[in-house]
């Protein structure tokens, strides 16, 4: 039987998504009776907690970037693929990417969550969101463009037009955003420009619900709206965006209906599953969630298919109470180490409990020495919650060089307040203050 068990071939994993859940999972099954294949349409594994610092100049993009390759490269039973799977063939049991089929015994996916504009997808060339580098750099664009912007601008509504920037969103990403405009403005910046005081500029973040950080005690979602209100950020909650043109965005407050002229406006407000969650529901008929999230077993396989997984943002699991698992790193991380133990245990003939996810709190920071933290037997806010946000942020981080050079620009930012991030990219760059001048002369 030994000798039998030793000449069987090793088991194929195929992972697509190199995020949390992926990564977490391929780092778990370093063992030698299994082959993995790790497939995404990146070479880098994204460290998405911090990618509004990308946005708001504080980090560059290779500070929270760590290529996939580098991080696995201990592991010799896993190869990495760059490339983008399209279509499954759960019979046959393979993963299509581009010409190629890929031979699964085991298959897992985590392809994540994209930002979502609640069916006016229009809305995004006016109010780009924030999940991947490219949209982090984006939203560095405009944001410091508004800025060169307003400082050439006579016209004193269009300079208030540029200096106004809106938020959709009161969740952990809109609150961060907007707590990071707001330092940037009243803090960072107002020495740097001669024409226009950066103080003036107008941070506004909008919430549809009756207050910010839902997630969280109410106590906290006070905390932090107090927070954002002593660093200059207006907060509106019980405010629904109804419509999002041009540099207008309209906005509904019980039966009242107001504009905003605001030249920059940022995306924060929901989420939608990865293209990926609609072809396994096609190929399986499994079910999926309003947002496209695949609906998986306790064990997180799809039913009637107990060789394929959904883990991370991508998976509606609501097996421990009631309701889903909320679309955060831990989840996916916990989600990515169990399905490894569980493919682990098959494989010796082994079975192991349900999944269960270990709350270990949720936290949120708002600017420079303030944060919420709700660890469950304790909230913090202030300063303190603020180290703890911080310590905990470069632990998560992948690589050492990471850590490392992100500690060094968060103590270099944190005594001169500067960022040395602000980059304005991209080749529309040049001309995006004249072209949005121009549609402003003929709208008038």
């Amino acid at each position: 039987m030994v000798n039998e068990v030793e000449n069987q071939p090793p088991h194929q994993v195929v992972i697509v998504g190199g995020g949390f859940g992926g990564l977490y999972t391929a780092k778990a099954l370093n063992s030698d009776n299994i082959n993995v294949t790790l497939i995404d349409k990146r070479n880098f594994h994204l460290f998405q907690p911090l990618l509004y610092q990308v946005a708001t100049g504080t980090l560059s993009p290779a500070d929270i970037s760590s290529p996939l390759r580098s991080v696995l490269s201990k592991s010799k039973n896993t190869k990495v693929l760059l490339g983008e799977v399209y279509d499954i063939d759960p019979q046959a049991q393979k993963v299509l990417m581009g010409s190629e089929a890929i031979p699964y015994d085991t298959l897992i996916i985590a392809t994540g969550a994209k930002h979502s504009y609640f069916g006016k997808d229009d809305w995004e060339t006016f109010a780009p969101g924030l999940k991947t580098v490219e949209d982090a750099i984006e939203m560095r664009r405009r944001i410091f463009m508004a800025f060169e912007a307003a400082e050439k601008e006579t016209d004193p509504q269009l300079r208030r037009a540029w200096l106004t920037f809106v938020v959709v969103g009161g969740g952990p990403t809109g609150v961060e955003l907007a707590g990071a405009i707001a330092e940037l403005a009243y803090h960072t910046m107002k020495e740097d420009f001669r024409n226009i005081d950066t103080t003036e500029a107008q941070v506004l973040l909008l919430e549809g619900l009756d207050r910010l950080l839902p997630p969280f005690a109410a106590e906290l979602s006070a905390q932090a709206e107090a927070s954002l209100q002593n660093l200059g950020v207006t907060v509106q909650t019980k405010t629904l965006v109804t419509n999002i043109e041009d540099d207008i965005v309209t906005i509904k407050q019980d039966d009242e209906v107001t504009q905003i002229h605001a030249k920059t406006v940022l995306w924060a407000a929901g989420v939608k599953a990865s293209p990926l969650g609609k072809v396994l529901a096609q190929r399986t008929n499994v079910e999926c969630d309003r947002a496209g999230r695949v609906i998986v077993e306790p064990d997180l396989s799809i039913k009637d298919y107990p060789n394929i997984f959904v883990i991370g943002d991508l998976a509606h699991f609501a097996h421990q109470n009631g309701k889903p698992l909320p679309g955060v790193a831990p989840v996916a991380m916990q989600q990515g180490e169990y399905v490894a133990s569980l493919v682990k245990q098959r494989l010796q003939g082994k079975t192991v409990p349900r999944f269960y996810y270990v709350d270990r709190g949720t936290l949120a920071v708002i600017g420079q020495n303030s944060a919420v933290v709700d660890l469950g037997f304790m909230k913090l806010t202030g300063f303190v919650a603020w180290l703890v946000w911080l310590l905990i942020h470069i632990y998560f981080l992948i690589e050492f060089d990471n850590k490392l050079v992100v500690m060094i620009q968060w103590g270099w930012n944190y005594f001169t307040r500067k960022r040395g991030a602000r980059l304005i990219t991209g080749k529309e760059a040049i001309g995006y203050y004249a072209a949005s001048t121009n549609k402003q002369m003929i709208n008038v």
